[in-house]
Parts: C-alpha cells; structure tokens; sequence
C-alpha cells in the first residue's frame, strides 16, 4: 500500500517540471524578450543548479536524522511555493532566483521518496510483489519518467490558455501533495542507523561500483537537458510548432520510455545491468544525433525510437543504485545519483545553449551539429567506461 502511494507520489511531483517544456519559448522570450538564446536555456539550467546544490543535502540530513517524512513534506510545499511565485514579475534574476528554489526543493523531495521506495522492498510480501529489487526500482522509474511523459502533453494542452495557467495548476497539484503526504506517508522504519553525515560520505566515497551509475546519470540527463530546453527552442523557433505539437513530439518519446522503464528493470534481473546500459546508450545516442539530419515529418518516429532504447539505460542505472547501497546509504546513494543527473541536467540546456550560439556565430547549421555532438557524446561515454564492466559488483541482486 505504502508503495502505491509513493510511486503516485513521484507520478505526480513530476508534472509541473516537465509542463513547462513545451512553453518554454513563452517562459523565457515571451515574458522577456531581450533574452538571447543562451539566457533562454538558463531558465532550465536554474531549476537543475537548485537539484545539484540540494541533492546530497537532502540524503544527508535524512539518513543522519533517521527520518524522510517530515523534509518530503516540507519539500513540496516549498516546490509548490516557488512554481506559483513564478507567475508574478520579476526582474529575470528573481525569476531564475525561484526555479533555483524550486529544483532545491523538487529534488529533496525525489531523491527521498526514492529512498522509501527501494525500503519497501524488504521481506517477504514486498518482494513478490515487485519482483524484487530489480522490480522495485524498474517501478520507480516508471513512475518517475511515466509523470514525465505525462506533463509534457499536459503543459502543451493547458499552455494554449496561456502560459501561467500551467505554472498555477502546477503549484496548486503540488501543495495538494504536501498535505497528501502528511496525511498518508508513513516512515518505513528501514534503514535508519544514525551515522554521522561524515561517515556516510566517507563511506560513499569508498563504494566505488557506485561511480559507474552515477557517470551514466550524467551524461543521460546531460542529453535530457539538451532535449527538453535547444530541442524545444528548435521545434518552436525553427520548425513552427506550438506549444501543443511539442508537447505531443515530447510524450513520443517519453511514454514509451515510461512503460518500458518497468519491464526493462525486471530484464536486469536477468541481465548484466551494466551491458544494458552501455547498449541503450549506443542506441540512444545515436537517435539523438539524428534529430537535426532528419526531415521535420520523421522526428516524431526518430523520438518515438528514442524512448523505447532509453528505458535500457534508466532502469539498470536505478538498480545499479539500489543494490550496492548499504541499508543505511539509501538516501544517500540515491541523493548521489540525483546529485550526478542533476549536473548533467545543469550542463544540458548550457552546453545545448553554448553550441548552438558558436556555431550560429561560425554560420554553421547551429540545432544539427548540437544534436551531433550531445549524441555522440554518449558513444564516447561508453567506450570510457567500457573496462568497468569486469570491475563493477553488478550481481548483487
């Protein structure tokens, strides 16, 4: 039971985050219209320096405290806050001020609902449910990247009526989650000695298997970040579509990454994590680096392939996690991992804002060669990594 709430509660925490992409030209150069494309991407990137700064923060406290409830709690209401302070005008460095508040207080959340996720796998009960640890964490992801796909679409839908009824919505769904939270989460009881944040670090630091997920966290949201904030501004600014047909082009690729993320975490039981890692990563890559080749009309296809081969990458990625953390690291390890996806996520729309303003200067063709390279990006990242294959405890399970 405890499991089904938390896994409706990362659905939903998702939804103002990613309602927000498909009006992101309205966000940023619709409400200020100076901004250049660079200081359009920013307003991704804000939210995401929030989530790198909070993450370990978040872990620590919890694991340290012995308690999640009470800082999840707190962390919605303080998301829902920021989403509506967004609606107000601001000076575009107050506004970039409250997506920082907003990531700070959307990743504390995350990363300890995850937490309790991977503790409700204990015994016996949890664990033909979820089919194990594997199962467990193959259903946060979906969760997770199914509230994703969910919010894309939405925000594309409710940004017709104009661009601050999403950020309503979005904060008031959140509040309601907080007080949702405080009536229904219950504290799992698992995992809670109380070391010191000083000897979880320490002890962070010496799992070295860990560091294998953690690269592929950033680099997997680097390429998200580029998605979701140059590929937006390209389908918008370059293409011609609204914020509707985004939304729709979004949840192509995410709604078949959402329900695959499940089944692919069930398949990792089966098979070395690490191998399906590397091979959604190849395959995704690729597909990335394709957007910018292709006619307008196969890009919904192209972001439809997308999806089904980044399951492979997401949910080996959660086990990984998941496994090799000790009892009393949970919060930790997964404030670890959104620590490493958050800085991707940071460098994503930075690096695709970067790309895309140098080579514009150089009178190149800017969105294509971006999609190149960020696509490329995760071959590269593969065949650095590939000698941790033999290295990494990934049978654990």
């Amino acid at each position: 039971m405890q499991l089904g709430l938390i896994l409706l509660l990362l659905y939903l925490l998702m939804f103002p985050v990613t309602a927000m992409v498909p009006i992101l030209r309205d966000l940023t150069g619709g409400r200020y219209p100076d901004l250049s494309e660079f200081e359009q991407h920013l307003f991704m990137s804000a939210n995401m320096l929030g989530a790198l700064l909070f993450a370990p923060i978040a872990g620590l406290l919890s694991d340290a405290w012995g308690r999640r409830k009470p800082i999840i709690v707190l962390a919605m209401l303080v998301n829902g806050l920021a989403v509506w302070m967004l609606v107000l005008d601001w000076p575009y460095a107050g506004y970039l001020a409250w997506r920082l508040l907003e990531g700070c207080a959307h990743i504390s959340a995350l990363s300890l609902l995850m937490a309790m996720a991977s503790e409700q796998n204990r015994g016996p009960l949890a664990s033909s449910a979820t089919q194990g640890i594997g199962g467990t964490m193959g259903l946060v992801g979906a969760a997770i990247s199914l509230g994703v796909a969910s919010g894309a679409p939405l925000g594309g839908l409710i940004g017709r009526e104009g661009a601050e009824w999403v950020l309503r919505l979005g904060g008031s769904l959140l509040l309601l989650l907080g007080m949702l939270a405080a009536l229904a989460l219950r504290e799992s009881g698992a995992g809670r000695t109380r070391a010191s944040t000083g000897q979880l670090a320490r002890a962070l630091r010496q799992n070295l298997g860990l560091r294998l997920p953690y690269a592929f966290a950033f680099v997997d949201r680097l390429t998200v970040g580029v998605i979701v904030s140059t590929l937006s501004l390209y389908l918008s600014s370059q293409i011609g579509m609204d914020a509707l047909q985004i939304g729709l082009i979004m949840a192509l690729f995410l709604v078949p990454f959402a329900l695959l993320t499940y089944p692919a975490g069930l398949l990792s039981r089966r098979w070395n994590p690490v191998r399906m890692m590397f091979v959604g990563s190849i395959a995704y890559g690729l597909t990335l680096a394709a957007v910018g080749l292709v006619a307008p009309g196969q890009i919904a296809w192209l972001m439809f392939a997308g999806g089904v081969v980044a399951s492979l990458m997401y949910a080996p990625s959660l086990v990984l996690v998941a496994v090799l953390a000790l009892a009393e690291q949970k919060a930790l390890a997964m404030g670890g991992f959104n620590l490493a996806g958050s800085l991707g996520f940071v460098l994503g729309p930075l690096t695709g804002g970067a790309l895309v303003a140098l080579f514009s200067t150089l009178q190149l063709p800017a969105y294509p060669l971006t999609f190149i390279l960020v696509g490329l990006l995760e071959l590269l990242w593969v065949a650095l990594f590939i000698p941790w294959e033999t290295t990494c405890p990934a049978d654990r399970q």
